[in-house]
Order: structure tokens, then sequence, then C-alpha cells
């Protein structure tokens, strides 16, 4: 259970870390801020993922956030009165987004990978050396 509240807590880091990228986004550097918005998304889902199905392989999670962002990447090709609506929406704008960008798969996949390292090599080896009764710093 714990490892479910911590998997939300990266959850609201990598939305506060979003915010930030856009709110003062004049002081960070033009690459970053052209593409943090959806490396930092798609991290999110990684650990939304994560936060859901706790148990599952990381693997497993990996392709589900890649799964979910592409689906919902695709689904920008759609064009409608009704979902437009809802796509013109703050919230709507950033869970469905507005328009396809086939860079933002890349933006996806890089910010899969980052949570999916941070994961693997912090967190879980964190979690499995407190199972194991090991130091951390072995």
């Amino acid at each position: 259970m714990k490892s479910r509240f911590i998997y939300l807590f990266l959850v609201g880091i990598v939305i506060l870390l979003g915010i930030g990228s856009r709110i003062d986004s004049d002081m960070i550097p033009p690459l970053i801020t052209q593409h943090a918005g959806d490396i930092l998304w798609a991290s999110m889902v990684y650990f939304g993922v994560r936060f859901f199905w706790v148990k599952k392989n990381l693997f497993w999670a990996v392709g589900i956030s890649v799964m979910f962002s592409f689906g919902i990447e695709i689904s920008q090709l759609y064009q409608s009165e009704w979902i437009n609506e809802i796509r013109n929406t703050t919230i709507g704008s950033l869970i469905l987004g507005r328009g396809f960008l086939w860079i933002d798969l890349l933006r996806y996949v890089i910010g899969i990978l980052f949570a999916y390292l941070f994961d693997r090599f912090v967190f879980w080896k964190r979690m499995c050396n407190r199972k194991t009764g090991s130091d951390i710093s072995e």
C-alpha cells in the first residue's frame, strides 16, 4: 500500500513540474518548454498506471502507458464538434490534447522511458532492498 502512495506522490510531482514549465516558460530554455509538457504528461501516465496496477510488471506498465498515450494522440485525428468542444476546455486540452503531431509520439516514449528508468533504478531498487533487508548503499 505504501508504494501506491509513492506513485500517487510522483504523479503530483510530475503535475507540478508540468505546471511550472508553463508558468515561467520565458525563464526556461525554449527547447525544454517546447518538449517538457508532453514528456511530463507521459511520465505522469506511467506513474498513474503504476498507481493503479502496482503489482504488475514494470514492462507491462510501460506497454500500457505507451498504448494509452498513443491512443490519446491518435484520437486527435478524429475531429468532430462535440469532442473539439471538450478539447477547447482547459481540462479537456490537458487530457485529450488538441491536434495530432508525430513528434508527440516520440515525446511520449521519452517521458515513459524516463519514468520507467526512475522507477526501475531508484524506486524499485529501493523497495527490493527494503524487502531483502539490504542496505541501500550496497
